[in-house]
């Protein structure tokens, strides 16, 4: 592992078998990520975001064949590779929610409406901090104030369905960050807030993050969050990372045709109220028994016929930390790609004849985008 970072993923695919088939919900996922940075994981609904994150604390579900590395700088086992340890066992464990910990979607669901908020933060520091009762206390109210929870006495003794939306956002907050981690994955942290706690949550845990000093992967399908949090951005679709880059060069050169839509779909301020917003048209395919193929075929409209539907790119580097997946795109690194695999389509197979020859690919007319001239 390089020394500056923290966590590296390579190759990672999850698998689920289904009675349908097999569902490749993950396929070849790469990322790392730095000391104190946040990345943010973006993708619309069903792309493989969560899986991948949860892949990373062992917490998927048992239909769930997770495959590739995780490693994880861990302050008690050093250099591990996560998915190599028992999922049940006490290596794992002294990982999660210590060193890894997360913040899920839904914090109704996430805390048991059975014991109280106090009760349930708590858990984490007995199980890793201390098992004194009266400090594990002391410890779980003082985290609570530092969320920004108000009348902490009061409130440590209550249930989940006695807070409100964002008081629960911030309770699940605090529960998260107990035992000071070194990374925090939030899934969708925001989702369920209205605008204006949004931003209180989102500038609460900036603020923390640099108290705690910790890393944050930051999954959202929300691109004016990213451009708040994030230092670093993955777009991820159909379960592969399609382009990555820093957060200030996505926004200012985005490359993928996806990426570009993304961005193009965002409402923009100074924007003419005649201007439509730009559309992807179409939905993410389900990821069983997909064809050798581009996966964003089918909804691109700058795909090449003949090739894009015949192989898939890979992340290529066309620029220092800027990543993409793409044949028709004008880098040279894409530009060697889209050649050496035209040339293996191209090669005869074995079967045929040396006389045989393939057509030439022919790349489509990209459409003009609605609402720019």
């Amino acid at each position: 592992m390089n020394n500056e970072n923290i966590l590296e993923v390579k190759d990672l695919h999850v698998d689920i078998h289904m009675t349908e088939g097999l569902l490749t919900a993950v396929r070849g996922v790469n990322f790392e990520m730095k000391k104190g940075e946040t990345l943010g994981l973006v993708g619309e609904s069903g792309c493989g975001k969560s899986l991948t994150c949860k892949a990373i604390l062992g917490i998927n579900d048992k239909k769930c064949a997770p495959s590739g590395q995780i490693m994880f700088d861990s302050e008690e086992l050093g250099e591990v590779d996560l998915l190599s340890l028992d999922q049940k066992g006490k290596e794992i464990r002294s990982i999660r929610g210590k060193e890894i910990s997360m913040i899920f979607q839904e914090p109704m669901v996430a805390f048991s409406p059975m014991y109280t908020i106090g009760n349930q933060i708590n858990e984490a520091t007995r199980l890793h901090i201390t098992k004194d009762k009266k400090k594990s206390k002391e410890i779980s109210m003082d985290v609570m104030r530092k969320v920004g929870i108000a009348n902490v006495e009061k409130r440590y003794n209550q249930y989940p369905h006695e807070f409100s939306g964002g008081m629960l956002q911030r309770a699940l907050i605090a529960m998260a960050l107990v035992c000071n981690p070194k990374m925090l994955i939030a899934d969708e942290p925001t989702t369920a807030l209205d605008v204006t706690i949004q931003a209180q949550i989102l500038e609460l845990m900036k603020e923390l993050q640099k108290d705690f000093n910790m890393a944050i992967l930051f999954i959202t399908h929300d691109l004016g969050v990213v451009a708040k949090m994030c230092d670093r951005v993955a777009v991820m679709y159909l379960g592969k990372i399609v382009e990555s880059a820093d957060a200030t060069e996505i926004y200012a050169n985005p490359q993928h045709p996806y990426t570009r839509g993304l961005i193009g779909s965002v409402h923009k301020i100074g924007s003419k109220k005649e201007e439509r917003l730009f559309s992807i048209e179409g939905t993410v395919p389900l990821a069983m028994n997909l064809p050798k193929a581009c996966g964003f075929y089918d909804r691109c409209d700058a795909r090449i016929e003949g090739l894009c539907n015949k192989a898939e790119p890979e992340l290529v580097e066309i620029a220092p930390g800027h990543k993409i997946a793409c044949f028709n795109c004008p880098h040279e690194a894409c530009k060697a790609q889209r050649a050496k695999v035209e040339a293996s389509l191209a090669a005869p197979a074995p079967a045929e004849s040396a006389s045989a020859t393939t057509a030439p690919a022919k790349a489509i007319p990209k459409k003009k985008e609605a609402g720019k001239k």
